[in-house]
């Protein structure tokens, strides 16, 4: 099989691919995800390119050969970090977190990750859950996937009608694969993001590049446009861009561009390109990239905390030794061994089992005990629990817009009080539930995942679709109409800035409960905001896990400014003193990176009550 030359502006695309994923991951910028699209764009152009020459010299191609070559170059190095993750995370990691880390293990080991972590993240119950130290491996089974089928498209594309029925084919991937993408962005994100048939049209834009003229003369200036592009991608897009869409096409163009002149650049990127750092970097790009996560992730999981400036810098050094180290003593040399077919598979298969298998223990030694240093002990499920309306079909999600029946509290009460709003209003039902059965009132909970009940565009996420939600509030509305409660008690998750480029996030905030009491004051109804409850900065029962809290009292206050005309209700002064703990009254006060338990919501019922007492929401008795 011919291998791909080594051009020295690809292996400088490689460097600033990993460059960017690493640094993001480092939290130094916002957009450096779109590493992985540069990536894409350059396995798509190097595989077919190499597919594409064998044809065109003997009219045949040797798919053992091929798949031998890609899984020597690919699997080894990968299952080296997989298996160092997985007894790094078992040492390290508490009991409690094994569960998902053992299956995420198993999937990073099978090539499946992409799927997994989409069904993952597409339940709401996980968006505030710690990150996986397998999360990397996602784009690394699309592109495996796309290794697996894209052979098989080209010769058969190659058969049918030689080159131009490859290049009608490749475009026609690219063209389904974009649209498909439009469209799944803004309707299923998380579907969209970690999908090949989303994903395909990154990798089929680098193969159309071997589809267009060359030519002798290319002005300079497109290749330096292009990287200024990517540059200001990385440093502008963020976790709200809609991703891939739209968005993507720019990073994905540039990429292109960049490849497609590549003996065109500039003196300052050719002289940038060149250097020994930079060529070294994209060189060691592959493990650089399977390192840099779990490098970075596990120690922040074992400490309970973010790691500090020196821990991160310390953390970038042992990624740059191991990746050196692997790329040296595994990589080069996988790729130099002459093993046959058999042998290559035979070896693979039994390091793959043997990750399987670790996952497999991983996952059976799983902890529901969370236990801390004064001795307490508290069920991990328990804590982690959601309310009712979560488990009933109430609290309702993506692309539902109207509440089913949804009565709690005494479901034969005359008066009705109305829960409206997102999962920070829901995760106040646990105690209106006790409340309206302890004084005869009907609570209807009208709460949608991820749509506040504040009348703003919100910053998308996988939960979040702006007509969905304005639906949600429309048809709540109308509801909250017919049913003439004594009260509405509203609250939200309150984002911390603004989307309309206001300087002030509290006074945008603000404005959107304004137009929220508006609608609510021509009801004739008493309008309650409670606001939101204090900010953890880590997952509270992951951070407990290690079994001293100190490192776990960091939660944050949320202003409680409140629009005029609300009956305000301020929920801090019961979870916070000088500092907001994670334990409160012996109760673990969250049960994840965002939510107070219920046993904590439960535990604040008469306090809530007393609150609505005294402004007259119903008959002191």
């Amino acid at each position: 099989m011919m291998s791909s030359p080594k051009i020295p502006q690809i292996q400088a695309l490689r460097a600033v691919a990993a460059g960017l994923v690493l640094i993001y991951h480092s939290q130094i910028i916002t957009g450096g995800y779109i590493g992985v699209d540069i990536f894409y764009v350059i396995s798509g152009y190097l595989i077919t390119a190499l597919i594409l020459r064998e044809l065109e010299a003997d009219e045949s191609f040797g798919f053992t050969r091929f798949y031998v070559r890609r899984a020597k170059r690919l699997i080894p190095s990968s299952l080296i970090v997989i298996l160092s993750t997985g007894l790094a995370g078992w040492l390290l990691i508490p009991s409690s977190m094994r569960l998902t880390f053992g299956k995420d293990l198993i999937a990073a080991s099978t090539y499946v990750s992409n799927f997994l972590f989409a069904l993952w993240e597409n339940d709401y119950q996980n968006l505030n859950s710690t990150p996986s130290p397998f999360i990397h491996y996602w784009s690394l089974a699309v592109e495996e996937q796309f290794y697996l089928m894209w052979p098989l498209v080209i010769v058969l594309l190659y058969r049918i009608g030689k080159r131009r029925a490859v290049a009608i084919g490749v475009f026609s991937t690219f063209l389904l694969s974009f649209l498909l993408s439009l469209l799944t962005t803004y309707q299923y994100p998380i579907w969209a993001f970690y999908l090949l048939p989303t994903r395909a049209w990154e990798l089929a834009i680098g193969a159309l590049i071997l589809f267009l003229p060359r030519r002798t003369r290319t002005s300079g200036i497109f290749p330096l446009v292009a990287f200024l592009l990517l540059t200001l991608s990385a440093l502008n897009f963020d976790e709200t861009t809609a991703f891939p869409g739209f968005a993507a096409v720019v990073p994905v163009a540039s990429t292109a561009v960049l490849i497609y002149a590549y003996n065109h650049w500039p003196p300052v990127l050719n002289t940038l390109s060149t250097l020994r750092v930079v060529q070294w970097i994209g060189k060691v790009s592959y493990p650089l990239y399977l390192w840099h996560w779990p490098i970075l992730i596990i120690p922040s999981i074992a400490l309970g905390r973010s790691l500090s400036g020196l821990e991160k810098l310390f953390s970038l050094v042992l990624i740059i030794i191991l990746s050196a180290l692997t790329h040296r003593y595994v990589e080069e040399p996988m790729r130099r061994k002459e093993w046959d077919a058999s042998r290559t598979f035979k070896y693979l298969g039994v390091s793959t089992g043997l990750c399987v298998f670790i996952g497999v223990a991983i996952y059976a030694s799983y902890s529901n005990s969370l236990t801390l240093a004064s001795g307490q002990v508290y069920s991990l499920d328990e804590v982690r629990k959601n309310p009712i309306n979560y488990e009933d079909g109430c609290h309702i999600r993506r692309g539902v817009t109207k509440s089913p029946k949804c009565e709690y509290g005494d479901q034969f009460g005359k008066e009705t009080i109305v829960l409206y709003g997102d999962s920070h209003a829901a995760q106040w039902l646990p105690a209106l539930d006790i409340i309206g059965k302890i004084h005869n009132i009907k609570i209807v909970s009208l709460t949608k995942s991820a749509c506040s009940a504040t009348e703003l565009i919100l910053p998308l996420s996988s939960q979040y679709s702006i007509s969905d939600c304005q639906k949600f509030r429309d048809n709540s509305i109308e509801r909250i109409i017919r049913l003439k409660p004594i009260a509405v008690i509203t609250s939200s998750f309150q984002q911390l800035k603004a989307t309309d480029g206001s300087s002030s996030a509290l006074e945008w905030w603000v404005s959107g409960q304004a137009k929220l009491y508006a609608r609510l004051s021509s009801i004739n109804t008493k309008s309650i905001y409670i606001s939101d409850t204090p900010r953890p900065l880590l997952d509270i029962p992951s951070c407990l896990s290690k079994g001293d809290s100190r490192n776990c009292d960091s939660s944050i206050k949320i202003d409680p400014t409140t629009a005029l005309g609300f009956i305000s209700i301020n929920p801090t002064k019961w979870l916070c003193a000088q500092t907001c703990p994670a334990i409160v009254d012996d109760l673990v006060a969250y049960r994840d990176q965002s939510h107070i338990s219920v046993a904590m919501s439960e535990h604040l019922a008469p306090r809530l009550e007393s609150e609505l007492k005294a402004h007259e929401v119903f008959k002191q008795e």
